[in-house]
């Protein structure tokens, strides 16, 4: 708009083009997005690195080693709960303490994304089983994805696009809980995505991974590789120039949507 134009607007118009016209700057700062991680030395991956692209700051908690979780998401734009070698089974009180804390981000309705070990724990906080493969099988590797219909109704209002393969790392499952819906499903483990309210997520594929976190875990875990199911390590990396185009693809899409405000999420 030239300054011609600007002096002819009404006064009320021409206020509200120089707050549209405001420098970044001068916005407020984006909350941050709340990581929840489990070992020592675990990364965010590539999700964090989105996240911090899209201008949120990384708030990375670890309650293994004693840090805190908020009360409440008010101060948060999101959270992320990731993986580990642990299981939504096991004793540990840091596995109890993040399975019902999940509950505060399903009352607040506030976005949040369980990824492998993090959706076992949202599945078990809303009743569903978590359980191993009763043949003893793992998905590690790379494996087909087929939406449900939910699934693919979910996705075409929302904007993006399921990779039909996915990279898996894990040898437990859960069902899908009541009042949740499925939004994709695979072979040796049904239920690969839910969704529970409007905007938590859990899924058991990681797309976060990098071919540097694919290296390590290959070799620190060479061991998950042999087991039934699952595939050998030089599989893994040749899996990741066939197919994380559209796994990268499917992420930007998705944190674009899952990061909305209610009020434009409920305009999709």
């Amino acid at each position: 708009m030239n300054d011609h134009a600007l002096l002819t607007l009404p006064i009320s118009k021409l206020r509200a083009t120089h707050r549209r016209r405001r420098p970044a700057s001068q916005l407020p700062p984006l909350k941050p997005v709340l990581i929840v991680l489990h070992q020592e030395h675990s990364t965010s991956g590539r999700v964090g690195r989105l996240l911090q692209a899209r201008g949120h700051a990384l708030d990375i908690r670890k309650p293994r080693y004693g840090d805190p979780l908020p009360q409440t998401m008010a101060d948060h734009a999101g959270a992320v709960i990731f993986g580990g070698p642990m299981g939504a089974n096991d004793p540990d009180d840091f596995i109890k303490t993040e399975i019902d804390w999940i509950g505060t981000c399903l009352r607040e309705d506030a976005p949040f994304l369980g990824i492998c070990l993090g959706a076992q724990m949202m599945a078990k906080h809303l009743g569903a089983r978590v359980y191993t493969h009763g043949e003893g099988r793992a998905e590690v590797g790379y494996y087909k994805l087929d939406q449900t219909d939910h699934g693919r109704l979910h996705a075409t209002e929302a904007g993006f696009a399921w990779p039909d393969t996915v990279y898996q790392w894990h040898r437990d499952g859960f069902d899908c809980p009541t009042g949740a819906e499925c939004l994709a499903t695979g072979g040796d483990f049904p239920v690969q995505a839910i969704r529970a309210e409007s905007r938590c997520y859990g899924i058991q594929f990681h797309p976060e991974v990098t071919p540097a976190m694919m290296c390590r875990w290959s070799i620190r875990g060479h061991e998950r590789t042999l087991m039934p199911g699952a595939q050998l390590r030089h599989m893994h990396l040749d899996g990741w120039y066939q197919y994380d185009p559209a796994i990268r693809l499917w992420l930007d899409g998705f944190l674009d949507h899952w990061l909305k405000a209610p009020a434009e999420a409920a305009s999709v």
